[in-house]
């Protein structure tokens, strides 16, 4: 019995934000999964490792959490006044599906950096020194995002002395603007609140009726009062990841979340679409211990939020969740904003289980919709290793 050999495809597996993904160039894929369908993602997911009934990605790149479960494709743009074109693929880890729902926020500090490296940015765009811009077309929920990434004699500078809670070493800040993050496509017609509320009655079935804050805005986002549901915001990944009743309550609310945002259709759908919405809990500021065991204090943030991340506390936030605070807690009235006091603010600091993170989002009322143009926040990419990806010659 003949074994067909391995191929080997161009791959950077790069660090970004407190995520890491394999990073591909479009061009640089096997002919048939330059195009989306089942070759594309069957090659993703083997390059990843899954599904792995075992959980843990060994055959593979993947690193058996979500925020290492990732993969990104990356082309010229095809929209006008756009420097590339960048798709994300949430790869499951015991399942075999790529979810192409949303975007990664954490990636997108890596976005601008790998299409300079790559060669998809004019030379004459980039300084000596400074800093060199990129727009970045977010090709899964149809968005802009402007990166401003540092340039040092020529080339992307990757250390620095930017530090991001959730990530272990200091590295080179790269600003991210997040252009109209509410979600179009998403939900009722594309309105921020597809159910036209602030805060929604949600009721979840076994669990009982809860407050809810449903908003599109970086990613589709459920939020709900942590001492609803018997936590207090300052929990970390243990106290969740560790409990199975607890989990289950997390996806059913989702799921229930996703119903009346109009993500889905059937209940049963929300199996399959893992990466969006967001399931997140807010609560007032108080002290505790970060994983790192670093101390937070009250003083030192706004409010508390956990966010979950397909189907596990999250071990910081998510950078697309990350916008749907800083864009919820602008707008009074929201549960994020009441946790950060009430008050109007064009800029959040929240806790998580990694540390602080700050955000800005500047919201308006035009017509009696909630708008925001634009979400702010920094975070820092780095490459980890550069070269080829092999996968078996009959994966796709």
């Amino acid at each position: 019995m003949s074994h067909p050999p391995q191929i080997k495809i161009p791959a950077t597996y790069i660090r970004g934000g407190t995520s890491k993904g394999v990073f591909f160039r479009l061009q640089d894929l096997p002919e048939a999964a330059q195009i989306p369908g089942p070759a594309r993602d069957a090659l993703l997911m083997r390059v990843i490792g899954s599904p792995d009934p075992y959980g843990k990605q060994i055959d593979g790149m993947g690193g058996a959490t979500s925020s290492t479960s990732k993969t990104v494709i990356v082309a010229k743009s095809s929209k006008p006044d756009h420097d590339v074109d960048y798709l994300f693929g949430q790869v499951a880890i015991d399942a075999a599906y790529v979810d192409w729902s949303g975007n990664c926020g954490n990636l997108s500090s890596a976005i601008g950096p790998f299409a300079i490296s790559n060669g998809f940015i004019d030379p004459s765009r980039i300084p000596k020194d400074g800093m060199a811009t990129v727009r970045i077309w977010q090709a899964n929920i149809g968005k802009t995002i402007i990166a401003h990434v540092p340039i040092t004699n020529g080339e992307v500078q990757e250390t620095g002395d930017f530090e991001l809670d959730g990530v272990t070493f200091p590295a080179a800040e790269v600003q991210l603007e997040f252009m109209d993050p509410a979600a179009e496509e998403e939900g009722a017609g594309g309105s921020m609140f597809p159910t036209g509320n602030l805060v929604d009655d949600l009721e979840v079935p076994g669990i009982g009726t809860l407050k809810a804050t449903m908003i599109n805005a970086g990613i589709p986002t459920i939020f709900v009062n942590a001492e609803d549901i018997g936590y207090t915001g300052t929990e970390l990944q243990d106290a969740v990841n560790g409990d199975p009743k607890a989990l289950a309550m997390f996806e059913t609310i989702r799921a229930h979340g996703a119903m009346r945002m109009g993500l889905i259709k059937h209940i049963e759908e929300a199996v399959k679409r893992q990466h969006t919405p967001k399931i997140a809990f807010v609560a007032k500021p108080a002290g505790y211990i970060s994983s790192s065991g670093k101390q937070v204090s009250a003083d030192d943030i706004d409010l508390l939020v956990r966010a979950l991340s397909m189907g596990k506390l999250h071990h910081a936030m998510m950078g697309t969740a990350a916008v749907a605070i800083g864009t919820a807690a602008a707008i009074p009235g929201t549960l994020v904003s009441l946790a950060a006091g009430g008050r109007s603010r064009d800029a959040v600091r929240f806790g998580h289980p990694s540390g602080t993170l700050r955000v800005g989002a500047e919201a308006a009322q035009v017509d009696g919709e909630w708008v925001v143009k634009k979400a702010v926040m920094s975070r820092s990419a780095r490459v980890l290793m550069e070269g080829w990806v092999r996968v078996p010659g009959d994966t796709f």
